[in-house]
């Protein structure tokens, strides 16, 4: 046992597999007590059971760590105030909050039904808001507190799943307006897109350069939760890590800007805007240049 977490409460949601397991394990081993949130179902959110919360607890338990399990379904207002309650009824205080939990139900965006829609912007954007709202009160009060969300890289853009690019999006400007609201409470947010081996990224129709295992993730999580990370202000953040590499996103900022006299017409801009201020391209569309090509010749692209 470590102490990097020593006396922290620490909730995961997603935690019965995976990163969320990694996550949940990782930091018990680190000294923290653990509430293992899963609703258990399946990758496209059906068929729920708790005995998967209750398994990693167990493991907790057997290496002589503390930690509690919740199988509600964080999608609901109910479900994500309850992970806290758990929280603060069973070991008195609430550290910190990782929402990890996770469905996917691929489909092109004009074939997606509202069933397809709604249930993954609930579970990863929704999920993470109930958790992130109960949670940000209770650290308010206690004017200390770590909030982190999960996106993924596939915020640029997916072919096949806008339901999960949408939600990963929103769970970073979420995470940014808790960073923002939260700062004068003394509680941190951020949020992390792991390139990691997992139920979820079985699917990928590409060959990853860069890719590691839920641990991998689960060590950067750690010091997101840990002082170390608050004495380091890191707050407002997004960061990648994927086997031996780590990185930070950009914050988002204005690129090229141009003025006019007067007001602008559409013919003015059409004059005026490819040249003066241009695009910005996008990376995801040259991916899926060579994903075309790679199906073309029958062989499966590399992505960065």
């Amino acid at each position: 046992m470590g102490n990097f977490l020593a006396g922290k409460v620490v909730a995961v949601t997603g935690a019965g597999r995976g990163i969320g397991r990694a996550v949940a394990l990782a930091a018990a081993a680190e000294g923290a007590r653990v509430v293992v949130n899963d609703y258990g179902v399946s990758t496209d959110g059906t068929s729920p059971t708790s005995e998967v919360a209750e398994a990693v607890v167990k493991e907790i338990e057997a290496a002589g760590g503390e930690a509690v399990a919740v199988a509600d379904d964080i999608s609901t207002m109910a479900g994500g105030q309850r992970v806290v309650d758990v929280a603060l009824s069973s070991y008195g205080r609430l550290d910190g909050v990782v929402c990890v939990a996770g469905i996917l139900r691929e489909r092109m965006l004009f074939n997606m039904s509202e069933e397809e829609w709604d249930p993954v912007v609930a579970t990863h954007l929704k999920g993470t808001f109930t958790v992130f709202r109960a949670a940000s009160a209770v650290m308010r009060t206690q004017r200390t507190g770590t909030l982190i969300g999960f996106t993924s890289g596939n915020h640029q853009g997916s072919v096949s799943q806008a339901n999960y690019s949408a939600a990963k999006g929103g769970i970073i400007s979420l995470v940014r307006s808790a960073a923002l609201g939260l700062h004068k409470y003394g509680v941190t947010a951020n949020a992390v897109a792991p390139v990691a081996r997992t139920r979820m990224s079985a699917g990928v129709p590409m060959e990853l350069k860069e890719i590691g295992e839920p641990e991998d993730v689960a060590a950067l999580v750690v010091y997101l939760l840990s002082e170390r990370a608050r004495e380091a202000e890191v707050t407002g953040q997004v960061y990648t890590i994927a086997g031996p590499k780590i990185a930070v996103w950009a914050q988002p900022r204005e690129l090229r800007a141009a003025y006019c006299e007067g007001s602008w017409t559409p013919e003015r801009i059409a004059d005026f805007l490819p040249g003066a201020v241009g695009v910005d391209p996008m990376p995801m569309l040259a991916q899926l240049a060579a994903m075309e090509r790679a199906a073309r010749e029958g062989s499966r692209p590399n992505a960065q």
